[in-house]
C-alpha cells in the first residue's frame, strides 16, 4: 500500500499560497507516494488544476475527503485540528513556540506534527529551511511597500529640472529578509545603511554595498543560539536607542526585521525616535506580527505620527503567492525525502532535522522547548 500525502486549500485568513506546486510534486514522485489534493487548492497562487492533473494528482472534492485519502497533509499554515486521527502527520507552518496551547491540541487528536519553523539551521537543512525562504520574500516585498508609500523616488535621478538625490533606507536586523531587504533598496538606487546587533553580519551588509551602522553596546553579544540573535537586556536595548536616534534623523526609509524566536520583537524605535525622522518618511515593520519593532506599530494597519507613516505588513510571503509557493513547496518536497525511506515514513530521532522540527507525537507534545512554554502556562 503507497503512502499517499494530500494537500488542501489554505483556510487561515488571507493565506494564498499552496503547499505544493506541480513543479516540487517531481520530487514527491520518484519518493513513491500517491498525492491527493482538493480541487482549487492552488488555484489562489496561480496553479491550476490541470496542471496538477498533468503530474497525475488524485482530486477530492473537498478537505474532508483528502484526510481520509491521506497520511501525510501538507499545509502552509497548519491552523486547524478537524477530522485528524492518529493516522495523520502534520507538516507546515504552526508556531509552537508562540502558540503552544495549539500544539497541544492538535497532540491531543493522535496526530504526529512537524513545525517547519522549527528546522534547525544547519548546512544539511538548507534546502529545508522555509523560514528563510519567506524571509527573503518578506524583505523584498517590505522595500516595495516603502518605496509605494514614500513621497519620493528611490533612485539618484539627473534630469533637466535638476537632480533628484537618491532616498535613504535604514534596515534594521540583517538577517535572511534584513539582508534581501538591503540588496533590494540597493537595486532601486536608494543609499542604504544596515543594523545588526551580530557584529558577525557586518561583512555581508558591506558586501551589499551598503553602511554599516556602528552601534556600542558596551560589550553586550548579539549572537545567540542557531546564528540569530540573542535577546538584549532592556539597558542594551535602552543604549542602542539612544544612539540609533543620532541615524534616525537621516533616513526616509526605516525597515525593521528583529525577532527572537518565540518571544516578543524587541522595541527598536519609540515614539520619539519616530518624531525624530524627517517628514514624509516611513517605517516598515517586518516584526508587525509579533508585536513590533516600533512602539508604534499595529499589525495589519498604517498608523500615521508626526507625518510619519508606520507600516505593520502582515504575511507578506502571501502577497506573493506563486513565487512563495514555489520555494516553500521545495522545502516541504525536501523535508520529505529525508523522511519518506522505501516508501514510507522513517522517523530517526537520531536525525536532528526530524528530531528538532518534531512538536507532537503518540498523543503528546514531544518537543522539549514547546513542553516547557506549556508547563509555564499551565503554573502561571
Amino acid at each position: 500500500m503507497s503512502l499517499k500525502v494530500g494537500v488542501v486549500k489554505e483556510t487561515a485568513p488571507g493565506e494564498r499560497r499552496v503547499a505544493m506546486t506541480p513543479k516540487a510534486l517531481d520530487i514527491l514522485s520518484k519518493l513513491g507516494v500517491e498525492v491527493w489534493m482538493e480541487k482549487g487548492a492552488g488555484a489562489a497562487a496561480g496553479f491550476p488544476d490541470s496542471e496538477y492533473s498533468a503530474k497525475g494528482v488524485n482530486w477530492a472534492d473537498n478537505a474532508e475527503q483528502v484526510r481520509e485519502k491521506a497520511q501525510i497533509l501538507l499545509h502552509v499554515r497548519v491552523n486547524e485540528t478537524q477530522g485528524l486521527n492518529s493516522n495523520h502527520t502534520l507538516i507546515g507552518f504552526c508556531d509552537p513556540l508562540s502558540e503552544p496551547a495549539f500544539a497541544a491540541k492538535i497532540a491531543s487528536t493522535g496526530a504526529r506534527l512537524f513545525a517547519m519553523e522549527l528546522v534547525p539551521r544547519i548546512t544539511r537543512a538548507q534546502s529545508m529551511d522555509a523560514l528563510s525562504s519567506m524571509a527573503s520574500i518578506a524583505g523584498y516585498k517590505a522595500v516595495l511597500i516603502a518605496a509605494h508609500a514614500l513621497p519620493r523616488m528611490f533612485p539618484m535621478m539627473m534630469t533637466a529640472a535638476g537632480t533628484v538625490p537618491a532616498a535613504r533606507v535604514l534596515v534594521l536586523g540583517a538577517g535572511v529578509a534584513g539582508l534581501q531587504a538591503i540588496a533590494t533598496a540597493r537595486r532601486l538606487g536608494a543609499v542604504v545603511m544596515g543594523y545588526d546587533v551580530r557584529a558577525a553580519v557586518r561583512e555581508q551588509i558591506e558586501s551589499l554595498g551598503a553602511k554599516f551602522l556602528q552601534i556600542d553596546l558596551g560589550g553586550a553579544k548579539g549572537e545567540g543560539e542557531g546564528g540569530y540573535a540573542r535577546e538584549l537586556s532592556e539597558a542594551d536595548y535602552r543604549r542602542q536607542r539612544e544612539q540609533m536616534a543620532v541615524a534616525l534623523k537621516e533616513q526616509d526609509v526605516v525597515i525593521t526585521t528583529a525577532a527572537v524566536p518565540g518571544r516578543r520583537a524587541p522595541v527598536l524605535i519609540t515614539r520619539e525616535m519616530v518624531h525624530a525622522l524627517p517628514l514624509g518618511s516611513v517605517i516598515v515593520d517586518l516584526a508587525a506580527e509579533r508585536g513590533g519593532n516600533c512602539e508604534l506599530t499595529r499589525a495589519g494597519e498604517t498608523v500615521w505620527e508626526g507625518g510619519v507613516q508606520i507600516l505593520g505588513p502582515v504575511n507578506l510571503p502571501s502577497s506573493v503567492p506563486y513565487h512563495a509557493s514555489m520555494m516553500y513547496s521545495r522545502n516541504l518536497a525536501a523535508f520529505l525525502k529525508n523522511m519518506i525511506k522505501d516508501g514510507q515514513i522513517h522517523l530517526n530521532l537520531e536525525d536532528e532535522i526530524i528530531r528538532e522540527s518534531l512538536v507532537a507525537e503518540g498523543g503528546q507534545v514531544v518537543h522539549p522547548k514547546v513542553r516547557s512554554l506549556l508547563q509555564t502556562a499551565v503554573q502561571a
